[in-house]
C-alpha cells in the first residue's frame, strides 16, 4: 500500500484524481454554458461603476474566474476529505452545498452591484456543472470500490475492545467491502486467548500491546468497540498517542442498524453523548410515499401494459393455465392479502411441493430450489429478471404494498416470527426493497430479517430512491434470483 507518514498514498493519488475529476466537469459546464450561449464571438460584461466610467471584462475571463471560484469552494467545503470519500452520502452532499452556497454569494454580487449577468449563461453553468460533478465523483467511487473488491486502496484497521462487541463490528466491516475498511488483527481484553476474532482477523494480545500492534501491522485506523477496563484517561492518553502518529480514531458505539438520521451529538459537561430518535410509522413523510407509489404504480400499469400483455401470451402459450398467480401474504400490522404474480411454474406446482422439499436450497425459512423443476421455460426467463413480480404493481396501487419495502411474508413464515421479526409487518411490504439488491435468494435468514428491520427502522424518501435505482442494476445483472 505504500505509508508515508502513515497515511496511505492511494489516499492522496485518490484526492489528486477526484480534483481533476471535478475540474474537468466545473470547466466543461461554464466554457460550454459560454459556447451555447455566446458561440465564438466575444462576449463582454459591462460593470457598472458609480461616479466613473463603465468598464467591461470579457466572459472568458469571468468563465476562468467561476472555475477557480467553484473549485475553491469545493476546497473550502472539504469535498474531497479522505474521511468521507469513497462511501456515504456526505460527500455528495457536501458538493450541493459548496455549488448552491457559491452560486447564491454571486447571485447576490450580482444584485448589489447590478451587473448585467446573461442569465441564461448562469443559470445553464449551475445545474450542468453540478451534475456533472456529481457523475464524476459516483464514476470515481464506482472505481474505487472495484479496486476495494479486489483489497487495494482500503484503511488498514485494528480493532480494539471486549471481544463480544469486536467481533460484532469485525464482522459488520467484512459485510461492507465498498467501506473501505479491512481490518488486520484485534487486541482484546483478554488476548492470551489468541483464537481469531473472526475468519483472517487475529487476536494480537491485549490492550496494553496498542502501539506495538500499530507499526506491526503498518494501521492508519484504531476502531474502538469499547471496554470496561479500557476508562475515560486511558482512552484520552490513546487518543493523544494516535493523534502523534496521525492515525485515525474510529469509536464503534453499542448501536447497531441505525442509520445516521436518528442519530445527534449531543456534547454534555465534556461527554460526546448520542441522541437516538425513535422510528415513526405515520405522518407526513408516510403520506408523501403513498402519494408516489399511486403516482408511480399507475403510471407503471400505463406505460407497461403492452409489456405486460405480452408476458400474458407468452405464459399461455408456453404451458396450460392462468398467467396470473395469487397467493397469500400477509401485510402491514399482519394483515392479508392476495398478491399477484405472473405464473412462473406449472399449474400444479404447490401439489408437487411436498415431494421437493428435502432438496431445498433455501436459507431454512423459505423454500427454494435452484433447479426447481416446476419452473416453465418462459417462467424462468421472468424469474431472472424478476419480470413476475410486474403484476404487483397493482397490489401497489391498491395500497396493499408499496414500491419499496421488507419482503411480503408468506403466512406460514408469520406463524414462525419471533418478537423483534414481527417488527417487519410495522410498514407495507414492497416488491423490492434491501433484501432484493442484496442478494436476494442467497441470503441467509438472519440476514433477510436484518436487512428488513434496518429498512423499516430507517426508511426515508432518498434511501427508497437509491433502492430503485439499485434494483434497476440488479435486474440487469441478477444475482440469487431462481
Amino acid at each position: 500500500m505504500g505509508l508515508d507518514g502513515n497515511v496511505p498514498s492511494w489516499q492522496r493519488d485518490y484526492a489528486r484524481r477526484l480534483f481533476f475529476a471535478d475540474f474537468a466537469a466545473v470547466a466543461a459546464a461554464i466554457f460550454g454554458s459560454q459556447i451555447l450561449w455566446f458561440g465564438s464571438r466575444r462576449a463582454d460584461l459591462r460593470v457598472p461603476i458609480e461616479r466613473v466610467a463603465d468598464f467591461t471584462v470579457e466572459y472568458t475571463l469571468v468563465s476562468a474566474a467561476l472555475v477557480v471560484l467553484w473549485m475553491l469552494a469545493l476546497g473550502f467545503y472539504a469535498t474531497r476529505d479522505r474521511k468521507i470519500i469513497g462511501s456515504g452520502s456526505i460527500e455528495y452532499r457536501r458538493i450541493v452545498d459548496a455549488t448552491m452556497r457559491l452560486f447564491g454569494m454571486a447571485a447576490i454580487m450580482v444584485f448589489v452591484f447590478k451587473l448585467d449577468l446573461a442569465r441564461g449563461y448562469f443559470l445553464t453553468a449551475l445545474p450542468a456543472g453540478l451534475l456533472l460533478i456529481l457523475v464524476g465523483r459516483w464514476l470515481c467511487r464506482q472505481w474505487l470500490i472495484g479496486r476495494r473488491a479486489q483489497g487495494q486502496y482500503v484503511h488498514r484497521a485494528l480493532v480494539v475492545g471486549e471481544r463480544v462487541k469486536s467481533t460484532h463490528v469485525a464482522e459488520s466491516i467484512q459485510r461492507d467491502p465498498a467501506a473501505g475498511l479491512y481490518v488486520v488483527g484485534a487486541l482484546t481484553e483478554n488476548g492470551t486467548i489468541k483464537h481469531d476474532l473472526i475468519e483472517r482477523v487475529p487476536v494480537l494480545g491485549d490492550f496494553t500491546e496498542v502501539l506495538a500492534a500499530i507499526e506491526q501491522l503498518q494501521v492508519d485506523t484504531v476502531i474502538f468497540t469499547g471496554a470496561d477496563n479500557f476508562g475515560p484517561r486511558r482512552m484520552r492518553e490513546l487518543g493523544w498517542e494516535l493523534e502523534s502518529r496521525k492515525i485515525d480514531l474510529i469509536m464503534a458505539p453499542a448501536l447497531t442498524d441505525i442509520a445516521g438520521p436518528r442519530i445527534h451529538a449531543r456534547p454534555v459537561a465534556g461527554l460526546p453523548l448520542i441522541q437516538v430518535e425513535f422510528p415513526t410509522f405515520e405522518g407526513a413523510k408516510h403520506g408523501a410515499k403513498r402519494a408516489f407509489d399511486v403516482i408511480a404504480s399507475g403510471m407503471g400499469l400505463v406505460l407497461l401494459s403492452p409489456v405486460l400483455l405480452g408476458i400474458v401470451i407468452a405464459i399461455r402459450r408456453d404451458s396450460d393455465g392462468p398467467a396470473l398467480f395469487r397467493q397469500d401474504r400477509v401485510g402491514l400490522n399482519g394483515e392479508g392479502f392476495r398478491m399477484i404474480k405472473f405464473r412462473s411454474m406449472v399449474a400444479d406446482a404447490e401439489a408437487q411441493l411436498p415431494s421437493l422439499l428435502d432438496q431445498s436450497d433455501g436459507n431454512g425459512m423459505l423454500f427454494k430450489l435452484k433447479a426447481d423443476p416446476r419452473v416453465t421455460k418462459v417462467g424462468s426467463v421472468l424469474r431472472r429478471y424478476s419480470l413476475d413480480e410486474l403484476p404487483q404493481l397493482v397490489n401497489v396501487f391498491l395500497g396493499d404494498m408499496a414500491l419499496v419495502g421488507p419482503r411480503p411474508p408468506l403466512v406460514s413464515e408469520v406463524e414462525e416470527y419471533d418478537g423483534w421479526a414481527q417488527r417487519r409487518l410495522l410498514v407495507k411490504p414492497g416488491i423490492t426493497g434491501l433484501w432484493q439488491v442484496s442478494g436476494r435468494s442467497d441470503l441467509s435468514w438472519e440476514d433477510s430479517i436484518r436487512l428488513d428491520l434496518y429498512y423499516v427502522e430507517n426508511w426515508s424518501p432518498t434511501g427508497d430512491v437509491i433502492i430503485l435505482y439499485r434494483t434497476i442494476r440488479a435486474i440487469l445483472r441478477p444475482a440469487g434470483a431462481y
